[in-house]
């Protein structure tokens, strides 16, 4: 990953956060629904990353 692409990624994160803050639960579990989408999509379980 090139320098571009981890400042697009750090981006996203920080949008994703703020979006949480202003719509609270219902958008955390929407971010939750996309990454865990993004992680099965490569291949990765998303069963074994719960807290």
């Amino acid at each position: 990953m090139n320098e571009n692409e981890q400042k697009k990624v750090a981006i996203d994160k920080y949008v994703a956060i703020q979006r949480i803050k202003k719509y609270g639960n219902e958008e955390l579990q929407y971010q939750e629904k996309v990454v865990k989408a993004e992680l099965q999509t490569l291949g990765i379980a998303t069963e074994d990353l719960e807290f």
